[in-house]
């Protein structure tokens, strides 16, 4: 466990090819709504054995683990981490956060999110909650509250899309430049701070919702980094938010919603979002309760 950074990156980066990634999906995702408290125990893909019988092998792997823990917990003191598990690949550790699943090195700075699979034996062999999780369902999209969403009508406006989206989230910004793209669609937009990743994302949403324009700050700080002045007294509506991607199992940003209530997690091409609008194309009707632009 000595190597240099170059020596322990190439080797991660090695490792890669055998990940299926999936992009979009920020660090602790799900640890807002989920209640698990971080489990103390660690264990290893293995079956446990008692520790008499532990021969130096094991002793090392089980301090690995230890190490891969107290990383973590250093350098995010605000993450709820539940299992963390070895894998078949020297040097990558299983980490649960709630019902996600990520792939990490010891040091703790690199995730990888996504699926491993063993190619020779044709199966998925990630563990943990998010195995099993599955596909998200379909959105009841006329219940949603508008009102509490960044009101955004590109052209026409004819077509209507969700965004759950973080202000801090690189992929979030991912998808703001290629949703600029795309024209004659009406978007909402329901600011979901993940302050355990992003520690300033839940003021700079206040900022922008306090904003006169609240589309044009929203666009600016997504597109151009411009944070507006945060308004005194004032603050984005969190706590209808929040528990509102909690119940629709949204965990994480960014996280789309057709107009038909299909979702498509992560950010996407701008033809591959219109295209996937057009699937089953619903036509946005005068909504008094919209959120303001």
């Amino acid at each position: 466990m000595n190597m240099s950074p170059q020596t322990r990156m190439n080797a991660l980066l090695t490792k890669l090819l055998l990940l299926s990634c999936v992009p979009g999906l920020a660090l602790a995702q799900n640890v807002q709504s989920d209640s698990t408290q971080f489990e103390e125990t660690i264990r290893s893909k293995s079956d446990a054995v008692d520790a008499s019988v532990i021969d130096s092998g094991d002793l090392a792997r089980r301090n690995d683990l230890v190490a891969v823990q107290r990383n973590l917990r250093l350098m995010y003191p605000k993450t709820r981490f539940g299992m963390i598990s070895a894998t078949p690949l020297p040097g990558i550790y299983e980490v649960e956060m709630g019902r996600n699943v990520a792939f990490v090195e010891e040091s703790g700075r690199y995730f990888i999110f996504g699926r491993m699979f063993d190619m020779e034996k044709q199966e998925d062999i990630t563990s943990g909650a998010a195995a099993a999780q599955p596909a998200s369902p379909a959105v009841d999209f006329a219940s949603l509250p508008l009102q509490h969403a960044i009101k955004s009508v590109p052209g026409q406006g004819r077509r209507a899309l969700v965004v759950f989206s973080d202000p801090d989230c690189p992929y979030c910004k991912k998808l703001e430049q290629e949703l600029a793209k795309v024209d004659d669609v009406t978007v909402y937009t329901f600011l979901m701070p993940l302050e355990q990743l992003h520690p300033d994302s839940r003021a700079k949403a206040d900022a922008v919702w306090c904003s006169k324009d609240r589309s044009a700050a929203w666009s600016a700080l997504m597109l151009d980094g411009k944070v507006p002045k945060k308004t005194k007294g004032c603050e984005a509506p969190h706590e209808a938010v929040l528990p509102l991607a909690e119940k629709l199992g949204v965990s994480g940003t960014p996280f789309p919603v057709a107009g038909d209530g299909r979702t498509m997690p992560g950010a996407a091409a701008a033809a591959r979002i219109s295209t996937w609008l057009d699937a089953v194309m619903k036509p946005v009707e005068d909504n008094v309760q919209g959120g303001t632009q």
